[in-house]
């Protein structure tokens, strides 16, 4: 076999050379063009396979090959056929492309190349759209993703997982290059990336027009995030697409098609208010892969880490008055509090100790179980239900969580948090979408609190009520919506909608789309005026999105009613835009030769951030994609145990003395190492026993007693206690120490500094005031002595301290301010409670002391 060129870690050539894609951004809309290029340098022909990730709400819509000078391109047609087309043409010698949108998630893809001949190149081009979201500073978020984390298919979960083989970001074997070109009616202000971008070109004087690359050398080890800012952005927009000529009149894609953006402003007066009651439920994910660091800085902070972070923050800000409690999960869920409790100093307290001691340690990913269990307690009266999940999204039942969670969403509002990249796109927007709440993304750099905090902003306004939508248009004209009911509006988020426009009208007809709602018990509405003559530019994309978002909304009706199938495959096939229910096939039917011999199959790796995976980790449908990383035996030893963990460590316990043989079976024992899980040696293959970058193989540990040395017995005995603590953590279900997994087996963990922010915020009581200890003056840099002698005469302490803390917050810490800004307003309610008198002295006071200049009009004072 030729060696050379791209290897995988089971030294088979790569046959995927490199990825370039084009992004054209139009406004809000974005369409990603990209290329795969293949080669295959083996003496055999091939088969390569290719699972990947795209965005959840992307409407792919064009597939093609590209061998030599011939272009194939592909149909959409239902799936089973398309299969069969697929596998009957590599019978038969003939080249063959498939790619599926997999039917657990639509997140997922798989891409096959058959029969490939040796020495042949080829090139594969897809195409999808997606609108962009917009970010809490108004920039607008686009994430071209490459990460796959492995998805945890929960025990008893129906179907067959997709095969997914991933290797570490570092070891990804092809390359990518990335462009984009954005415009829109107003200026492109700035483009920002999570990685190295060359400097952002301007194509006209008005600078609505924009070029920019991705830097020189970039490996696809990561997903790809732009941040687009324009001036004066997201006003109200309606594009009118005209329909495809050849299409018949009367259908989706022969009618002309509105796309209708709206973005509300809500009173001021309403904006400014905090609502003081409301059931704040928090659902923290506690899997393994949960142990992984957030990102690639040298910090290392990790994901559950920065959660912890948050849910101190969470807590703090709540208004008193409310109710709360936090459920966690893994392969089981916990709650702190039987039911949820008001807010109080005792159970804020009481909740704060319990989330410290918060690890990833609860194993898999069962994330349905969890939300049933908080879906089947009574809301409390005048108390609106808001759920705040946080997970890092690798699950195969995104339907099955997506449906319940639609099926309670009169109940509640549900804001959702993917946490590190690879977070499914699938599950995290579609949580807030089903739930009439808002989704959030941190990856990268990212910190998780200022977005979560924004959400909680946003769960603090008047739920939107009696949303109506009303469509005025000319007569002759009648307008069919495509789009689901709106049921969540958010200060300065936009609200899309779609519609088919039949009939004829006039160039200068228009039309008018009107939404009402009651805001805080006070009629609203939103008005937009639009021309019917459809624009010259857009070619199908709106048709496209249009298509998708009404296929989504079938597909899940069709879980519930399955002659909606058929619907379904219709307007795919017709509209040329992918499903759960078919896929695009293309097949070479060219004269040449027919391609001999069996086919080599080739896995296309994709990069896995947490921990290492190949397909041949998935033995078993049941098993689903299992992550393995070095914390995770919580999800894996959990259902092999006592086989794995216990064998082992009762094993170690009994050979002492022993010998292997090379196959690692022990020579004066019954003990058979090679029949152990494999998954369970290659856990250890990335488990760090001693806390050093030294990772320690099971296999290799045991064999390697046969030179009957000091460090091996030594090893020998890491593993053994490794494998004893782990196997009683499984047996009953709960830590065999207070310690993790992780920690009782030898890792230390690097923590990363605490920060002063965090430090202060802890100090704060459930009122919203501080009180004045050598905690609070240790975080403002202060001795207790310089504290107290700098108080003015006959000021409160609480008062003097809360004060103090809310100067070092407006003088050190304004750019962080949306994480403390709900956490001062309520510290400042206080102030104002207590009707204290001399507050201009205390201001001064504390400035003097702390060296600010901060104004008491600046404290909300």
């Amino acid at each position: 076999m030729n060696r050379c060129g791209l290897l995988t870690e089971q030294k088979e050539p790569v046959p995927l050379q490199g990825i370039q894609v084009e992004l054209e951004v139009k406004d809000h809309v974005a369409t990603v063009v990209s290329t795969l290029n293949y080669e295959n340098k083996e003496d055999k022909p091939l088969e390569a396979v290719f699972v990947f990730p795209l965005p959840g709400d992307a409407a792919v819509c064009h597939f093609s090959a590209q061998i030599g000078q011939k272009q194939i391109v592909a149909e959409v047609k239902e799936k089973q056929q398309a299969r069969e087309e697929y596998d009957d043409a590599l019978s038969s010698g003939q080249q063959a492309f498939l790619l599926e949108e997999s039917e657990q998630s639509p997140d997922v893809f798989s891409l096959s190349v058959g029969s490939l001949p040796p020495g042949e190149s080829a090139s594969i081009r897809l195409e999808y759209v997606t609108e962009l979201a917009v970010q809490a500073d108004e920039g607008l978020r686009f994430s071209l993703p490459a990460v796959l984390n492995p998805r945890y298919q929960p025990q008893g979960g129906e179907g067959a997982s997709v095969q997914v083989t991933s290797v570490p970001a570092s070891l990804v074997p092809y390359s990518l290059s990335f462009s984009a070109q954005v415009s829109s009616p107003h200026p492109v202000s700035k483009v920002e990336s999570s990685s190295s971008l060359e400097p952002l070109q301007y194509l006209n004087p008005e600078q609505t027009q924009a070029t920019v690359k991705l830097a020189a050398g970039h490996k696809f080890d990561r997903d790809v995030e732009l941040l687009i800012y324009y001036k004066d952005a997201h006003q109200p927009t309606a594009v009118v697409e005209a329909g495809q000529a050849s299409a018949k009149p009367g259908t989706l894609m022969g009618d002309p098609v509105v796309m209708v953006s709206l973005y509300p402003e809500f009173p001021q007066a309403v904006m400014s208010s905090v609502a003081s009651c409301g059931e704040f439920v928090f659902l923290l994910d506690r899997s393994g892969s949960m142990d992984c660091a957030t990102n690639n800085s040298k910090q290392q902070e990790t994901r559950i880490g920065s959660a912890r972070d948050t849910l101190l923050l969470l807590l703090k800000s709540l208004p008193m008055g409310c109710y709360f409690n936090i459920y966690s999960f893994g392969s089981r869920y916990e709650h702190i509090f039987p039911k949820s409790v008001e807010y109080s100093q005792e159970t804020m307290e009481e909740a704060l100790k319990k989330v410290k001691e918060m690890g990833a340690d609860l194993g898999g990913t069962e994330i349905l179980e969890a939300l049933k269990h908080i879906y089947c307690q009574p809301c409390i009266p005048s108390q609106p239900r808001q759920l705040f999940v946080f997970t890092d999204g690798e699950v195969t039942n995104t339907k099955q969580v997506l449906d319940l969670v639609k099926k309670n969403s009169g109940s509640h509002r549900c804001f959702s948090f993917g946490i590190g990249e690879g977070a499914s796109s699938a599950l995290i927007n579609g949580l807030a979408k089903e739930g009439g709440g808002h989704a959030q993304f941190i990856t990268g750099t990212d910190r998780m609190q200022p977005k979560v905090m924004q959400s909680l902003r946003f769960a603090l306004q008047p739920a939107v009520e009696d949303v109506s939508i009303t469509w005025d248009v000319p007569k002759g004209v009648s307008v069919t919506v495509l789009s689901p009911p709106i049921t969540a509006i958010f200060q300065g988020q936009r609200s899309l909608m779609y519609a088919q426009l039949s009939g004829q009208s006039s160039e200068a007809a228009e039309g008018c789309v009107t939404v009402k709602y009651s805001l805080a018990g006070h009629p609203s509405k939103d008005q937009l005026h639009f021309g019917l003559k459809p624009a010259g530019d857009t070619g199908l994309t709106v048709h496209r999105l249009a298509a998708r978002t009404l296929i989504r909304s079938l597909e899940t009706e069709e879980r519930e009613n399955k002659r909606v199938k058929e619907k379904v495959v219709e307007l795919s096939v017709q509209s040329g835009v992918s499903s759960t229910f078919t896929a695009f096939v293309a097949v070479n039917k060219g004269d040449g030769e027919a391609i001999k011999g069996p086919l080599a199959r080739r896995n296309i790796p994709t990069p896995m951030l947490c921990g290492v995976m190949t397909n041949s980790y998935t033995s078993t449908p049941q098993m689903g994609l299992q992550r393995m990383t070095r914390n995770h035996a919580s999800m894996h030893l959990q259902r092999m145990a006592p086989r794995g963990a216990s064998m082992l460590a009762s094993s170690l316990e009994e050979c002492d003395d022993c010998s292997y043989s090379d196959e690692g079976q022990c020579v004066n024992s019954s003990a058979d190492f090679s029949d152990i899980d494999r998954r369970t040696a290659l856990y250890l293959r990335e488990y760090s026993l001693d806390g050093s970058n030294d990772t320690l193989c099971a296999k290799s540990t045991v064999m390697s007693a046969k030179k009957k040395t000091n460090s091996e017995t030594s090893a020998k005995k890491k593993l053994r206690s490794a494998f004893s603590r782990i196997g009683s953590y499984f047996k009953g279900g709960q830590s065999a120490s207070s310690q993790t997994p992780a920690v009782a087996a030898g890792m230390n963990p690097r923590k990363p500094p605490t920060d002063p922010l965090l430090q202060l915020v802890s100090l704060q009581k459930a009122s919203g005031c501080w009180v004045l200890d050598p905690a609070l003056a240790a975080v403002l840099g202060k001795t207790s002595e310089e504290v107290e002698n700098s108080k003015p005469a006959s000021v409160n302490q609480e008062v003097w301290a809360t004060s103090l803390a809310l100067i070092w917050l407006h003088g050190f810490k304004m750019d962080a301010q949306e994480e403390w800004e709900l956490l001062a307003m309520k510290a400042v309610s206080w102030l104002r409670a207590q009707n204290a008198s001399r507050v201009t002295e205390c201001v001064e006071a504390g400035n003097a002391l702390l060296g600010c200049s901060v104004q008491k009009d600046a404290l909300g004072l």
